[in-house]
């Protein structure tokens, strides 16, 4: 692909923060926070503009004119125009969503920090620069995190930083050798470089790498990590859906650009493996929680776990990469939606117990019907953004795909099926009159988002071909609807659908074990503990401790 040296990448960066520092001295007045969500909608569409740039040609700016590996260079390819739109997009809805739920000027400031480091950690290729982006959000994060400061988010919070230290530990000490045997921070420049060199020499910084990444995404046995939630109930609605729709997203990018950067000494296979592990445990500890928001959660750490398969299924499914990738942009925005809504629905109600909320449909029927479009899309109803992405998860060549790969995928359906049956629930059934809240009702500035991202879960499901073709140049150009196959997939989720019914009624909603299982929790000992577990497993199907 052909690279085109432009001016502009570092604006994507700059304009958050300006906003940021705008909204800091002028927050408390309504229009400068009108002007502010304005400016972050224009902001969208110049980055839908550079979506359209980055189709056929990567873009490239030298910040400082320092070019190569002596400079700090932002890459703009198809991919990371991509999830900057995304980000953008998710920003763009949190700010209108979060118009009366904060007039403080910490938060909104702290908002357009972060979406500023998100961006230019999906512009950078710069080693040391992903670091300085991973630690400046990962700040940002903990303290939107604990903004209610009680003292379970205090605590967690600490715990959250502590362990985020650790594991990024890890990814300086790889980074540091790297630079040793590379000479340079540069990923296109150490790609080349590593082509050429002895890969066992290459083997520690990978493992200590990845460690840090498969952290930061919360895969197994660092599950802990997503939700460790606690943290997730007590965090604003509007962060927990930011936590969800992009900031796990930036561990998984950085997962396919270090996979791509390590080149022969990727471990698909091993990460397969923890994929479908990642998955099932998160299904699992999914079904066994009562808080809406902990549900969710949960099936952050499924989602990735299905993405980490798709990316690592091999070429055997030759659509799973494609697949994967248009499911980290599925997920971004039915996940949102679910928390967008799930934060409307607790205020509404005064509680967050799955088991106490019921009748949304009736008390407030535009929330219901975008919670339901949400549901449908995670769970991959037909028609729904959801069942594109997981069809071309597994799609792949019948004479070569090992079918328990498919196989897997459809057994965690099933159990993201069960969980969002008991979710969705709320949605059906008799008002009760004695649950309301704090006699809040949910305005336009919280609806219009939460429909926004709803309409995006159908109209990317009803026109799913079409669109991962555009952002992926995938080449697949024929109406999904009318092929055998993707009725087939049809047909394998209404079966599904009513196998997950059947295990929810007489298994799920009557188990005193699965209940046992949602209150464990990890400690910051044993995620230390399981991280450095993770890196010995690493450094061994490496073949460094053989």
């Amino acid at each position: 692909m052909n690279q085109v040296y432009v001016d502009f990448l570092s604006y994507f960066v700059i304009i958050p923060v300006l906003i940021a520092v705008f909204l800091f001295v002028f927050t408390k007045n309504k229009t400068a926070r009108i002007i502010a969500i304005a400016f972050q909608a224009i902001f969208t569409g110049f980055v839908a503009y550079l979506v359209t740039q980055t189709r056929d040609q990567s873009l490239v700016t030298a910040v400082g004119n320092f070019d190569g590996i002596l400079g700090i260079m932002l890459y703009a390819d198809s991919m990371a125009a991509i999830f900057v739109l995304l980000t953008s997009v998710l920003f763009l809805g949190v700010s209108i969503y979060s118009f009366h739920e904060s007039d403080q000027r910490r938060f909104w400031c702290l908002l357009f920090l972060l979406e500023a480091a998100l961006v230019g950690l999906f512009l950078t290729r710069d080693l040391f620069n992903i670091f300085v982006m991973v630690e400046v959000s990962t700040v940002v994060v903990i303290i939107l995190m604990m903004y209610y400061r009680t003292r379970r988010n205090m605590f967690t919070g600490m715990v959250y930083l502590m362990v985020n230290i650790i594991a990024m530990q890890l990814y300086l000490f790889g980074l540091s050798y790297i630079y040793m045997i590379g000479g340079g921070f540069d990923i296109p420049h150490l790609q080349a470089v590593f082509a050429g060199m002895d890969q066992s020499d290459l083997v520690l910084p990978y493992a200590m790498i990845m460690t840090g990444i498969a952290f930061k995404a919360g895969i197994i046995p660092l599950i802990s990590v997503i939700p460790k939630a606690r943290l997730y109930p007590g965090a604003p609605s509007a962060v927990a859906a930011l936590l969800s729709g992009i900031q796990v997203k930036t561990a998984v990018y950085l997962f396919i650009r270090f996979q791509d950067m390590f080149g022969g000494i990727a471990q698909q296979e091993f990460f397969l493996i923890v994929g479908i592990i990642t998955a099932a445990t998160g299904v699992i500890m999914a079904m066994a929680q009562t808080d809406i928001k902990m549900i969710l959660a949960y099936h952050t750490v499924s989602q990735v776990g299905l993405i980490m398969i798709g990316l690592n299924a091999g070429d055997a499914y030759y659509y799973s990469h494609y697949g994967a990738l248009y499911h980290m942009v599925a997920h971004g925005i039915f996940k949102s939606a679910l928390f967008l809504t799930a934060g409307i629905i607790r205020r509404s109600y005064g509680t967050a117990n799955v088991y106490k909320i019921r009748g949304v449909m009736k008390r407030m029927p535009i929330v219901g019907i975008a919670s339901a479009f949400a549901i449908l899309s995670i769970t991959g109803a037909p028609f729904f953004i959801g069942s594109i992405s997981k069809y071309f998860l597994t799609a792949g060549n019948p004479y070569g795909a090992p079918p328990w790969v498919e196989y897997s995928i459809i057994i965690v359906s099933v159990g993201t099926i069960i969980s969002f049956i008991k979710y969705g629930w709320m949605l059906l059934g008799k008002d009760d009159p004695a649950l309301k809240g704090d006699q809040f009702k949910p305005d336009k500035w919280r609806i219009i988002p939460s429909v926004f991202l709803a309409l995006l879960c159908l109209g990317g499901g009803l026109f799913g071909v079409q669109v991962m073709d555009y952002f992926f140049n995938t080449g697949i150009t024929t109406n999904l609807f009318t092929s055998s196959a993707y009725y087939v997939k049809v047909a394998i989720f209404a079966g599904s659908a009513l196998v997950g019914f059947i295990i929810y009624k007489f298994v799920v909603s009557r188990s005193k074990t699965l209940k046992k299982i949602g209150d464990m929790d990890l400690t910051f000992k044993t995620i230390a503990i399981s991280t450095g577990a993770f890196l010995g497993i690493m450094l061994i199907v490496t073949g460094f401790l053989t």
